[in-house]
């Protein structure tokens, strides 16, 4: 739906943003700042890769999402023997025997990619062309994707016997990698008490797919003081070991650095984030506020940094 104006729009998203958060809420307990990323890369046409134990309601998260988004869902449960056109679709023969194509669960808006690291490497290349392209090449011919499209991909951070990690260049397709911690125990009250009771909550639908792509349009027509975005080119080339910006942090401890996409992402997630809290332009803090989710997968530490993590190396050069 049109609005009279970007100020008018920007307001919508805030005020569509607080019931989302109110519905999420009612089947989802204490994931706030997760359901916040989720959220953001939405509105930014981003993906994200969600990492976690089991158990942690990862499934019904993005399920209560889509809900309230009214959007088509599909779940995918990646397995070893996965093949790209289980993902994808396939061509048959009709009764005619004529060729006909038979869509895959990858035409819907949110996809849930449930351990994605199970799968071979062959298999995940067919979902990351879809997230990149929007689309999916069968037997020569191309099939766009219905708008919006965002995939949430899991992964098990335990296992890793029979597993095929996602390799870094694939890593930063993703706009997020966002860990999930065990709920405090508050929360975990409040889960089991939800859980093991008869009532059912109702999510109800709070955006539709025309109004969720209006306002990824609204993201990118944000306007960014030159100030936010040196600091968000700068914060990326700290990562960048021996280069003239390095950190020394980076120099001692990474082996890689993280890309342009890295910078990209931080500013558009800075814009959506300025817009959810109510502000018209984003400045350093909105920067800071996304920038581990969109760092922590795009270095590699080498062999010297076994006592610190990525996330520590990550605030320090915040």
């Amino acid at each position: 739906m049109p609005y009279s104006s970007d100020v008018a729009a920007a307001e919508a998203l805030t005020q569509s943003y607080q019931k989302l958060k109110t519905e999420i809420s009612k089947v989802v307990i204490g994931q706030d700042d997760t359901v916040r990323l989720l959220l953001t890369a939405i509105f930014c046409q981003g993906h994200c890769l969600l990492v976690g134990v089991p158990g942690l309601a990862k499934t019904l998260l993005i399920q209560t999402i889509a809900s309230a988004l009214d959007l088509d869902f599909n779940r995918i449960q990646f397995t070893p023997d996965l093949m790209p056109s289980d993902i994808l679709g396939s061509e048959t023969l009709d009764q005619d025997r004529n060729f006909k194509f038979i869509k895959g669960p990858v035409f819907a808006n949110i996809i849930l990619a449930d351990e994605i690291n199970r799968t071979p490497p062959k298999t995940q290349s067919a979902l990351l062309e879809a997230m990149q392209e929007y689309a999916v090449t069968i037997a020569g011919q191309k099939y766009n994707l219905g708008r919006p499209f965002f995939v949430l991909a899991t992964q098990n951070p335990i296992e890793q016997e029979g597993t095929y990690p996602l390799p870094e260049a694939q890593l930063d397709r993703f706009m997020f990698n966002i860990y999930l911690d065990y709920p405090s125990y508050q929360s975990e009250l409040d889960i089991v008490k939800n859980t093991t009771s008869d009532k059912r909550q109702e999510v109800n639908r709070v955006i539709t797919g025309e109004e969720i792509r209006e306002f990824q349009h609204l993201v990118r027509r944000v306007p960014v003081v030159d100030n936010v975005i040196e600091y968000a080119v700068k914060l990326v080339h700290k990562t960048r070991p021996n280069t003239e910006l390095a950190a020394q942090d980076a120099n001692q401890y990474l082996e890689w650095g993280a890309g342009p996409r890295a910078s990209q992402a931080l500013i558009l997630a800075a814009k959506c984030n300025a817009l959810l809290t109510g502000k018209y332009s984003p400045d350093i803090e909105d920067v800071r506020a996304v920038a581990l989710p969109i760092l922590r997968h795009r270095v590699v530490r080498n062999f010297k940094a076994e006592d610190i993590s990525v996330e520590q190396l990550i605030k320090r050069m915040l």
